[in-house]
């Protein structure tokens, strides 16, 4: 297990070596994910390189829609720019379910942590009440046989995608 002290410790070279690395799966649970975009400006590109090499792609973004994305935004003091920030964010992937292995759901759920998970790799982003994500600490854990740190942060994510809506690459 790694520790960062804020998301934006999070080496960019460990998470494009993640992604480049997946073999099986990807899966990204964000509100806007906004910073996912600009730290790796051809994430879009990654992620359709990934997605014909075989691997699962799963991004759930907030309902730009949702009470949920209404509730954070005033809780972090964003000034009502939280919704127009998902839909920036969701730009980038517009062309991702479009491909094969790739899909793109929206979700209404309060998010209490953004989840990176590349195959056995999973990075947590926990939200502390009225923070920015990005101010908040970043775990990597690492799944390993019989441990369950992992695993409860990939069931989390499951949960939220059995209820988060499909979402086809058009305007919202």
């Amino acid at each position: 297990m790694e520790v960062f002290p804020d998301r934006a410790s999070v080496p960019r070279e460990l998470w494009l070596r993640l992604l480049i690395d997946a073999q099986e799966r990807v899966d990204v649970l964000v509100f806007s994910g906004t910073f996912y975009a600009q730290t790796q400006p051809k994430i879009a590109r990654l992620l359709t390189e990934a997605a014909q090499r075989g691997v699962t792609i799963r991004l759930c973004f907030g309902d730009p829609n949702a009470q949920a994305v209404e509730t954070r935004d005033r809780e972090e003091g964003l000034g009502g720019t939280l919704a127009a920030k998902i839909r920036s964010s969701l730009t980038y992937y517009r062309t991702l379910p479009d491909l094969d292995g790739c899909e793109i759901r929206l979700h209404c759920t309060t998010l209490y942590a953004s989840l990176f998970r590349y195959d056995d790799d999973i990075l947590v982003n926990p939200h502390a009440y009225g923070e920015p994500a990005s101010a908040n600490p970043t775990f990597h854990f690492r799944r390993l046989d019989g441990g369950t740190i992992a695993d409860h942060y990939t069931s989390s994510f499951e949960r939220v995608w059995a209820e988060a809506v499909p979402w086809s690459g058009a305007e919202i």
